[in-house]
């Protein structure tokens, strides 16, 4: 595999700055990745290869011509299909949007260009970001790139693949219930939801607007960190955005001490219906952290396990609202407008064409929990266990630093395994969800593979809100050190090996 594949989005950043190696030759590599595994992989959902290479030849004219550059120069990077972007299809993995081109960009969309990235294309995804396998995808099953019979996790299976597979060195997804961290987990890869209101919405096609988070994904933290702090940070047009400064991100990396750190083992995660193997490799991690300095301490948050219940009311709620402008009257897709089907049937038709199975199911249960009638015995009662999830937060973050669970109970399973088991599907996201409820930012970094059938596992650390700096220290550190007892990164074992064969390609231009 070309080393231009294998190097991390902060190794090319300084290649090309330096003249070592041009954007052209950095995007064109990612390029023939692309060509030449995506049909197995199925990562992008749209690739545009001659905006890419326009894009890394102005990066290259600018460093010829002496003019800063972004801190990400010439990088290429994998955009999930919820952020809108002028001249590119934003489909969010559904039917009723295909085709529709954005006549805006989203706040991050921009602040990616101004940082010189080179947006390779726009990844698949779970429909409307609803699913934990990207098997909802109006399109298609995206693959795991460690066994193409396995799903990538959802819903930034795309994100995560298109990472694993060396297709891009860094990616962009939205985490609503986990959707960039649980994809990590079982691909490899380090995915982070920032703070509730640290990263713009603007621009983010709305699935849950009280839980939806913009966040970084990388197959190393100190790409993460790079990548937030470009992303991060206030905006104006987001009514959510928090106006703070954010965290020193890279610092923290640098640091990579957790030296006196207390961190805490949500007692609630864990036990039956956690693989084994899983379990396992938290526990050696979590080992590791003590050899680091860090005291370890088990604290309970009792209402933990109430999350999945109350996020699976709140959330649909919050779906049933935002998906109604998808009316096929102003954009989008439009079935049975023959001039003969009223206003009211035009929509039923397109809307029964246009969202898939997911989409339909979670839109009828949010309507029915926000009916007359019901809203208090659901909805409001969801947004009470939320109060007590936070609180369960502050306690416990007055005895620790950071929280830490595995990341998801299981590896990766295989496609189609769930797809008619909404309950099992939906316990993907058991530890993940409770982050988002309470709005707190949380990390996922791969701690191994699991012996029981040779996968990823990840591990998550939570810290509070604000406190985005604390994941990567500790992250940083753990990293490192798991590096230093392999030798190499866990996709660089991954990339070596038999089963990561396919994925050796990628010739330079």
């Amino acid at each position: 595999m070309s080393a231009l594949l294998r190097a991390g989005a902060t190794e090319l950043a300084g290649l090309i700055a330096s003249g070592e190696v041009s954007a052209r030759e950095v995007t064109a590599a990612h390029l023939d990745q692309i060509a030449a595994v995506d049909d197995r992989v199925k990562a992008f959902l749209h690739v545009d290869g001659e905006r890419a290479l326009a894009s890394a030849d102005a990066v290259d004219a600018k460093r010829a011509a002496g003019e800063k550059l972004g801190p990400l120069a010439g990088v290429p990077l994998a955009m999930k299909d919820i952020f809108t972007m002028q001249g590119a299809p934003t489909t969010c993995g559904s039917r009723i949007l295909e085709g529709w081109m954005p006549p805006y960009n989203s706040t991050i969309t921009d602040k990616l260009l101004a940082a010189d990235v080179i947006v390779l294309g726009k990844t698949n995804m779970d429909e409307f970001a609803m699913g934990s396998s990207t098997e909802n995808s109006g399109y298609f099953a995206t693959h795991n790139p460690w066994d193409n019979a396995l799903i990538p996790g959802g819903s930034g299976g795309g994100s995560a693949a298109a990472l694993a597979a060396f297709e891009a060195p860094l990616a962009i997804g939205t985490d609503t219930g986990g959707s960039i961290r649980q994809p990590a987990s079982v691909t490899g890869t380090v995915g982070v939801k920032p703070t509730y209101g640290g990263t713009s919405r603007y621009g983010v096609v709305a699935m849950a607007s009280s839980l939806d988070t913009p966040g970084p994904c990388a197959r190393n933290v100190r790409d993460a960190a790079l990548l937030h702090s470009v992303i991060g940070g206030w905006d104006p047009r987001d009514s959510t955005s928090i106006n703070a400064p954010l965290p020193d991100l890279l610092g923290a990396v640098e640091r990579a001490d957790v030296a006196g750190m207390r961190i805490g083992v949500v007692t609630e995660f864990g036990g039956e219906g956690y693989q084994p193997g899983v379990e396992q490799r938290f526990s050696e991690a979590l080992a590791v952290l003590e050899q680091l300095g860090a005291q370890i301490v088990e604290v309970s948050c009792p209402n933990f396990e109430y999350a999945l219940a109350a996020y699976y009311l709140i959330m649909p709620s919050e779906v049933s609202s935002n998906l109604a402008r998808f009316d096929a009257m102003r954009y989008g897709l439009r079935v049975g407008d023959d001039g003969v089907n009223s206003v009211e049937e035009v929509m039923n038709l397109t809307r029964g064409a246009g969202f898939g199975a997911e989409a339909k199911r979670r839109i009828i249960i949010g309507t029915y929990a926000l009916s007359s009638g019901y809203y208090d015995a659901y909805y409001g009662s969801a947004q009470k266990v939320r109060t007590l999830i936070k609180r369960d937060f502050d306690a416990a973050f007055d005895k620790v630093d950071v929280l830490v669970s595995p990341t998801t109970p299981t590896t990766a399973f295989p496609i189609g395994e769930r797809v008619d088991d909404p309950l099992a599907m939906y316990k993907a996201d058991l530890c993940t969800i409770p982050s988002n409820l309470a709005g707190n930012c949380a990390l996922s970094l791969p701690v191994g593979l699991s012996p029981d059938n040779g996968l990823p596992v990840g591990f998550q650390v939570m810290a509070p809100v604000l406190a985005d700096d604390r994941l990567y220290r500790i992250g940083a550190a753990l990293e490192a050190e798991l590096n230093r007892n392999w030798g190499a990164s866990l996709l660089d074992q991954f990339a070596d090996s038999p089963a990561g064969a396919y994925l050796n390609v990628g010739s330079i231009r």
